[in-house]
């Protein structure tokens, strides 16, 4: 529960004042409530009895009147802030929360980002940040609100009606209606863990099943990965039986509760009546308040039925937001002048969670305006190294120099601006070709865009479809292997980057469009370090100078 706390407190901190506002309005709202109708009930009583004594026509009702539709009006009204509030200041907090993890996001290694990518963490995230909602919605606030409510309520009462009726009260709610909420909590502590693994698990089986519906038709193993989605969707429907039957069951419990409150509220009240030690209208005041309380403790249960979901939620997120954003490094003021834009000297590198080296001492530079091509057969390294190359993965020994400086000098964005990297395997977002470029130059004009087009030889295909409106779908569907590549390097090109590394660049292109895309890039990049990983002739023909990787890999025989 420690780690909850600290995701309250996390949340309070971003939106704290309209937090407290929202907080002050939950109260408000309970003690209207309770205010409203335990005027009505001593109203009616009070008339009543003047009736009965016949004195009602001088039995003031205007002003009793007058306070219960104040009381109606201003509860509907700061039921509508507390809700306004409470739900904008969440919203707010959460999108706050969601920036933190994206920083600590981007202090993991590459490796681990691309785990990332899958279907599996990705709606682990998204899931766990939206169950945080329920810590102020429908935990924190309504616990508060209620606990101040039963005692505003029981000071009331107490100077109002009896002491024994006060008692009554708050030992009924507080104490009998505390522990089924505590029980309903310890029970479905373990039961909304599995309800929520099992609801993921569905909304990932059924992700896996529409992105691979194609493979799994042509396998013809369509009818099993449908077996296997229903019967995901039975243990997850299941799940939530068991939690909906544990949450109605408390449910009864309170009514009961609430039933055996009000009864013996009434019967102790007649009691006193008859015993001539409160008076009549002030006792149906603790009835009716009997009565108005148990708004306190309801709404109470869908946050303590959740309670393990939240709990789990916490636990994984506060493991991905650091406490406070990480510190940028400062750039030297005066880096050292180089001729050469990327320098590599004395490196070795693994792939992470290797123990083996892959290269060992390797050694070169890459002047500006000069083309070097990095040679090797599929499984050596080539995309080891350039991931080493672009500060996404450490070396194990050696050092990577940036126009002079070590690579681990550079703060991200800087570094990000001088050097850019084409994986092998890149993203395209769902949207247009227009919105698909901008994610390199959010100012980016349509002039520019087709120029960068028509540099990977992709326009003329474009054009014939919608042009920068075509559009995509999840992933970049809509386009070929090659075309997909071609729009991802375009993307590249747009950032001008003084370095470029490619990785595969040519990959599913014939030699003719190879040979005019990279000529493209070229004449687009004039001034730029050109590095690529390749064991295309394409690419290696268009090189300045090539490297054969197999010369620096240990242990050779």
């Amino acid at each position: 529960m420690i780690r909850l706390w600290r995701i309250l407190r996390l949340l309070w901190r971003s939106e704290p004042g309209a937090m407290w506002r929202g907080a002050a309005l939950s109260v408000v709202v309970l003690l209207m409530g309770v205010a409203l109708l335990g005027l009505s009930g001593w109203f009616i009583t009070a008339t009543g009895l003047a009736g009965l004594a016949g004195i009602g026509i001088a039995f003031d009702v205007f002003r009793p009147s007058a306070g219960i539709r104040f009381l109606a009006l201003g509860r509907a009204a700061a039921r509508y802030g507390e809700r306004l509030l409470t739900h904008d200041a969440t919203l707010r907090a959460l999108t706050r929360l969601r920036v933190r993890l994206l920083e600590r996001l981007e202090t993991q290694s590459f490796a681990e980002l691309r785990r990332l990518r899958g279907a599996v963490a990705l709606t682990r995230i998204t899931a766990d940040v939206d169950a945080l909602d329920g810590v102020v919605l429908r935990l924190a606030l309504p616990v508060a609100a209620a606990l101040l409510a039963h005692v505003a309520a029981f000071a009331a009462l107490w100077a109002l009606t009896s002491h024994a009726v006060a008692m009554s009260i708050a030992l009924g709610y507080v104490l009998g209606g505390g522990v089924v909420l505590w029980r309903l909590g310890r029970a479905t502590l373990g039961l909304s863990s599995r309800a929520e693994r099992a609801m993921q698990a569905l909304r990932q089986g059924a992700i896996g099943l529409f992105r691979g519906r194609r493979e799994a038709i042509l396998q013809g193993t369509l009818p099993r990965w449908r077996a296997a989605l229903d019967e995901t969707e039975a243990e997850a429907r299941a799940a939530m039986d068991r939690l909906d039957a544990v949450d109605t069951g408390a449910g009864l419990m309170l009514s009961v509760i609430v039933t055996l409150v009000a009864a013996g509220v009434f019967a102790l009240s007649g009691w006193l009546v008859a015993g001539r030690e409160i008076d009549p209208a002030l006792a149906a005041v603790g009835v009716f308040v009997a009565l108005a309380l148990p708004e306190t403790l309801l709404p109470l249960r869908r946050g303590m039925a959740e309670i393990g979901r939240m709990r789990d939620a916490a636990d994984r997120v506060l493991v991905d937001v650091p406490e406070a954003p990480p510190e940028q490094r400062a750039m030297p003021s005066a880096p050292a002048r180089a001729t050469a834009a990327l320098e590599v000297r004395h490196l070795s590198m693994t792939r992470p969670g290797w123990a083996r080296l892959l290269v060992h001492d390797l050694g070169f530079a890459v002047a500006p305006g000069e083309t070097l091509a990095i040679r090797g057969a599929s499984g050596l390294g080539k995309s080891t190294l350039l991931d080493v190359l672009a500060g996404v993965l450490p070396a194990t020994a050696g050092e990577v120099l940036l126009q002079g400086t070590p690579l681990a000098a550079w703060p991200a964005p800087p570094l990000r601006d001088t050097l850019t990297l084409v994986p092998q395997r890149s993203a395209l977002i769902a949207g247009s070709i227009r919105e698909n470029l901008a994610l390199a130059d959010p100012a980016l004009t349509d002039a520019d865009a087709r120029a960068a087009l028509e540099t990977v030889a992709l326009a003329d295909a474009l054009d014939a479809r919608d042009g920068l409106d075509t559009q995509l779908g999840e992933g970049g569907a809509g386009l070929s292997g090659g075309q997909a590549r071609r729009l991802v390097l375009a993307r590249a090109l747009l950032r001008r980057p003084a370095v470029l590394l490619l990785d595969e660049p040519t990959e599913g292109l014939d030699p003719g469009t190879a040979a005019r895309v990279l000529a493209g890039v070229r004449a687009f990049l004039p001034r730029a370090a050109i590095l690529t990983a390749s064991h295309r002739s394409a690419e290696l023909a268009s090189a300045d100078r090539v490297i054969s990787l197999e010369s620096y890999i240990p242990n050779v025989e």
